[in-house]
């Protein structure tokens, strides 16, 4: 007697997962790259080493204006956050950006648009929504909004990126499912806020201009069509 094939949710999430590296290599590749990183960091160098290391690349006013480019790209091969310490609230942010922002929503952009339109809206939302935010600082400091120090905060991790994504990924859910997906990305950044300050902390103001501009680009009307993929060639039989 053939065994049946397994049916059901379990069936849906093993072919997906089976399905994961040839309808998103990139999104693979780049979350493989993340967990080397975020084991380098943690087990390959010292701490005095690595705080160097991520101090250099962190995306503050300081730094952008020193080594822009080089702050901008290297700060995104890293994310900030934890794997093992899953009852903390650092571990929900890493839940949030790097399993449903970049290993759900990249992986779902990429399949749908191709892998150059996934690096330019990452990126994108990462470049934007940190320069965004630099401008919120620099406006800031000369009100009193923020102590002197958030000069030289430290600012890493795939975040900026992974929410605009997010934004973005509301298309993939039902009609229904998409009011609830918005508010939720524009709310849970907020839910950890700092309000020490007359503004909350520039990292909560960087995702919600990142989700911002993941939501805006849905109003392009490029963003709305799936890519058209190669079509199968045709048999032509004869006699």
């Amino acid at each position: 007697m053939n065994a049946q094939p397994p049916s059901g949710p379990s069936a849906g999430t093993l072919r997906a997962v089976r399905a994961y590296p040839r309808r998103a290599p990139l999104t693979l590749a780049y979350v493989c790259l993340l967990l080397a990183g975020h084991v380098w960091l943690g087990q390959g160098l010292s701490a005095d080493r690595a705080d160097a290391l991520l101090g250099y690349l962190s995306t503050n006013l300081d730094n952008l204006r020193d080594h822009p480019l080089r702050a901008l790209l290297g700060s995104v091969l890293f994310f900030d956050g934890t794997l093992t310490d899953v009852t903390s609230t650092d571990f929900v942010g890493t839940f949030i950006t790097l399993g449903l922002g970049v290993c759900c929503s990249l992986a779902w952009v990429e399949h749908r648009w191709g892998k150059w339109r996934a690096i330019a809206v990452f990126l994108g939302g990462h470049v934007v929504a940190t320069l965004l935010t630099a401008v919120v600082i620099v406006v800031a400091l000369r009100h009193g909004g923020y102590p002197t120090a958030v000069r030289q905060s430290l600012d890493y991790g795939v975040s900026y990126g992974a929410q605009t994504v997010l934004a973005i990924g509301t298309l993939a859910l039902p009609r229904r499912g998409r009011l609830p997906w918005a508010v939720f990305v524009l709310a849970w950044p907020l839910g950890g806020a700092d309000w020490s300050a007359p503004l909350p902390d520039f990292t909560t103001i960087g995702h919600v201009l990142a989700a911002v501009l993941g939501f805006g680009l849905l109003a392009v009307p490029a963003f709305r069509r799936q890519r058209v993929r190669a079509a199968e060639p045709l048999t032509v039989r004869t006699g």
